[in-house]
């Protein structure tokens, strides 16, 4: 039996606001989306953390980006196993069906899935350990990055870890054959960003440094 409830007042508040306003104001921009289908330039890869606001950091509009969130920013290695991987889904649609350009993997500050990783790989985190845990073993993901962690202090090393979260995803992209023979004919391009939430800042991986600079 499908439980589910009405929405929460507020909510239905703001969305007769948006349609009385936003909506009606770009009605034909609207329609026009539903008419002729999405053409997304990028596709985003980002946190699932309420924080990060991919379309406000940019000003995109409806229809810019192809947008897809998961803890941690992550994406997997590319394993055609035929089970369910909506991660790897959406890459292969972005790519395959959508022909997006750029694919852009957008970290940030104070992610609670890297912590979580992080506390784990230190001993600290038993319960994301076991089996039955959904964000551990999707964290799994990026456990080999801690190993390469610099000794130093705890924040700083959990900072790195978010960093290497994003060197992660863009090496786990190039796993992926369609995601590889579109960057070799140059037709797709991959991003690596880190938004830091408190200072507002964006910096950029830079492939030859493998550092990230300020953009």
């Amino acid at each position: 039996m499908i439980r589910a409830k009405p929405l929460p007042h507020y909510l239905v508040q703001r969305y007769h606001g948006w349609r009385a306003t936003t909506y009606a104001e770009s009605q034909a921009w609207y329609r026009r989306l539903a008419a002729e289908g999405q053409r997304p330039r990028a596709m985003v890869i980002s946190c699932c953390d309420s924080r990060v606001h991919v379309t406000s950091i940019f000003g995109a509009e409806q229809g810019e980006f192809f947008i897809h969130r998961n803890i941690a920013n992550l994406v997997p290695l590319h394993e055609p196993d035929g089970h369910q991987h909506g991660t790897s889904a959406a890459v292969e649609y972005a790519v395959t069906a959508l022909k997006v350009a750029h694919i852009i993997v957008m970290g940030h500050s104070l992610c609670g899935g890297v912590k979580g990783c992080y506390e784990m790989c230190s001993g600290r985190a038993p319960e994301l350990e076991k089996t039955t845990s959904f964000v551990g073993r999707w964290m799994d993901i990026l456990r080999p990055g801690f190993e390469n962690l610099p000794e130093t202090d705890d924040a700083t090393r959990i900072t790195e870890l978010e960093y290497e979260a994003v060197r992660t995803s863009l090496r786990n992209l190039m796993t992926f054959p369609f995601v590889e023979e579109a960057v070799e004919k140059g037709t797709l391009s991959l991003h690596g960003l880190h938004n830091d939430i408190a200072e507002g800042s964006l910096a950029a991986l830079d492939a030859e440094t493998d550092r990230f600079v300020a953009v």
